[in-house]
């Protein structure tokens, strides 16, 4: 029944329809991707377009990020079915928020596999002496989010980490029941300063921003774009060593 099915599929309809039906079926029926090679064909098979590398990451706390032109996706993704490839082109290409998100959803559903499934670490929490600095920042975020992003954004919890070394700071979306945060680096802070402590602040912000429209995080043009709006550049101008 299955293949009478298929058959059907093929020698049913005319001229666009039916060659648009073929072409489903046979992605469809194509072997899954095994590389991060087979997997960018495969999705610019299906409408991808802008992304000329794609690289496998083990990253649980974001699936699939872009920028400038490269793509990062979790090494999951290869054994996904059909319809999470396609949620991944969706959450790519859609120019309407609502199908970004819902291919967001699709996306943060899809469970990992068994190898990746190891303990998580357990989550940092603010260390007692850098509480009064947390409570500074999430003040300045309420602010920033009045001031340069219309009320937008949802208040998050801000936390100063003592384990961050290599990073300013860290956006990190809502996902496996912990809520979003935004992480600063306490060597940052005390390295640099709080002025530009809050200029990261901000980045990590237009990060939520990212998020909470539906679009991939990284540095891609819309990120660059939003970053020019609330007045900071498109990337950290440190490395924390």
């Amino acid at each position: 029944m299955g293949l009478r099915s298929l058959i059907g599929r093929l020698r049913g309809g005319r001229g666009a329809t039916r060659s648009r039906d073929a072409q489903q079926l046979a992605l469809e029926l194509a072997p899954p991707p095994r590389t991060a090679a087979e997997l960018l064909a495969h999705l610019q098979r299906m409408g991808l377009r802008g992304i000329r590398t794609l690289s496998l990451t083990r990253n649980r706390s974001v699936m699939v990020s872009a920028s400038d032109g490269g793509l990062r996706v979790h090494r999951a993704f290869l054994a996904a079915p059909a319809p999470v490839h396609r949620a991944i082109v969706r959450f790519l290409m859609s120019s309407r928020r609502a199908e970004r998100l819902a291919a967001r959803r699709a996306l943060v559903a899809f469970p990992v596999g068994d190898d990746e499934r190891r303990a998580p670490r357990a989550p940092e929490r603010t260390h007692p002496d850098d509480e009064k600095i947390a409570a500074t920042l999430a003040e300045w975020h309420a602010r920033y989010n009045s001031e340069r992003f219309g009320g937008a954004l949802t208040p998050v919890a801000i936390r100063v980490s003592r384990r961050m070394r290599a990073r300013l700071g860290h956006y990190a979306p809502a996902q496996a029941g912990r809520p979003a945060e935004i992480a600063i680096s306490r060597r940052h802070l005390r390295r640099h300063g709080f002025a530009e402590g809050l200029e990261t602040l901000l980045h990590e912000m237009v990060h939520q921003w990212q998020d909470e429209q539906g679009h991939p995080l990284g540095h891609d043009r819309h990120f660059r774009e939003k970053s020019r709006t609330v007045g900071i550049g498109g990337r950290a101008k440190r490395v924390v060593d």
